[in-house]
């Protein structure tokens, strides 16, 4: 039976993985390198899927915990699916919900985030997906190896999610993509912990396989992708990848690590060990450095929740580097936020009057300022495509980094 998802490769590079191809699935083809839009609960913050074309997000990606409890998956599916529920009708993907749900646990019934709670964040930690951890999750979280007991942020009734669940849910919301659900674990758990989890998540990863192809229907619509963990261990990070790519999932996503640099600087063996032709996703990195540096690593997607973020706190993407909105130069700056974006905001509005929305706690402003930074950084995938299509991938990345870099650095 042919898969509802593939890649087709259409250009390697012979001096890294980088590659350019097209995913194809139900609802249309994903030109990659590609930026997946984040849409946690179907709505990327700010932006409406009436932008999307103008912003040039080819797809998105909306998180199964959240729509489970709101508005439930049955709503959704009643609404057609999770992409035409929220008016877009290009492809879309589904997490399994894995972090949401162990964000505020610690496996066994401890506290579990993407950041030690003992330590303050650092600038480098993924953020993924949402960025109200503190908010947005509930205050207990308990694992077991059939699954995980867990309350909701909304009023503290309880759940329970297996892998069998997970699958259920995912395959109600309709998505393109669904992930396999996984372990995601505390960033100061110890090798011995983060083993004994990733071996849970590979048990689960083969049970939502087992979930998902069985159900006839949703196995000739929906592909999976399962998820690579092991914590910041890169010895753990390939035996689960190796683990992986003997399962018959139709892509893999990496999951998260305490910092960038511990998943950045392990991807290129990671993904040696992947089925070369099937699609891998590295979930919730997506700064323009680190998009580089994935692509070379042979990252084919990225997803991140920061364009928005950044966005809503006046901070924007410019090819000369990233800024703030609300400096004291862009007063009377009438020009764009950055002279070489296409974006609608560029073309319509000055520095000087989004400054003042920001200055006058206007929602537009961080409305602006969103929109510039997605079509930002769908723009530069476009531009790392054509750079690999074109064999000039790396003084490609070395001129724009040399510029955008300068700038950070000031």
């Amino acid at each position: 039976m042919k898969r509802p998802i593939s890649l087709e490769i259409l250009k390697e590079l012979p001096t890294s993985q980088a590659r350019a191809g097209v995913i194809h699935t139900p609802h249309g083809d994903i030109k990659t390198p590609a930026f997946i839009a984040v849409a946690t609960k179907a709505t990327t913050k700010g932006l409406g899927s009436f932008m999307y074309e103008d912003m040039g997000i080819q797809a998105v990606i909306a998180n199964a915990y959240h729509l489970y409890l709101t508005p439930g998956e049955k709503t959704v599916e009643k609404g057609g699916g999770v992409g035409k529920f929220m008016s877009f009708q290009g492809p879309t993907m589904t997490d399994s919900g894995g972090f949401q749900v162990f964000s505020l646990g610690e496996g066994f019934g401890k506290k579990v985030s993407k950041v030690s709670v003992e330590e303050k964040p650092r600038e480098a930690a993924i953020a993924v997906f949402d960025e109200d951890i503190a908010t947005s999750h509930g205050k207990l979280a308990i694992v077991d190896d059939e699954g995980v007991s867990f309350t909701s942020h909304h009023d503290g009734s309880l759940h329970r999610f297996t892998p069998e669940r997970s699958m259920e849910i995912q395959h109600a919301l309709g998505a393109d993509i669904i992930f396999a659900f996984d372990e995601c674990t505390s960033p100061t758990a110890d090798h011995a912990y983060q083993k004994e989890a990733m071996d849970r998540t590979h048990r689960w990863a083969k049970r939502s396989l087992a979930a998902h192809r069985q159900d006839i229907d949703a196995n000739a619509k929906q592909g999976i992708y399962g998820i690579i963990q092991g914590g910041r261990y890169p010895d753990l990070r390939i035996e689960s990848a190796h683990e992986l790519a003997d399962m018959d999932f139709d892509g893999y996503g990496i999951g998260g690590s305490f910092s960038k640099q511990d998943i950045l600087g392990i991807l290129e063996k990671v993904n040696t060990e992947l089925p070369k032709e099937k699609p891998r996703h590295l979930l919730g990195i997506g700064e323009p450095e680190d998009m580089f540096i994935g692509v070379a690593a042979g990252i084919d997607t990225f997803d991140c929740v920061l364009p928005t973020r950044n966005g809503r706190n006046a901070t924007v993407y410019t090819f000369g580097g990233k800024t703030s909105l609300e400096r004291a130069l862009n007063i009377d700056d009438q020009g764009p936020i950055d002279r070489e974006c296409d974006c609608f905001v560029c073309k319509r509005y000055s520095r000087s009057y989004i400054r003042h929305l920001f200055k006058s706690g206007e929602m537009l402003g961080g409305v602006l300022a969103s929109a510039h930074n997605m079509r930002f950084l769908t723009r530069l995938v476009e531009n790392i495509r054509q750079s690999i299509l074109d064999d000039s991938f790396e003084s490609y990345r070395d001129a724009f980094l040399s510029a955008y870099m300068r700038q950070q650095a000031k």
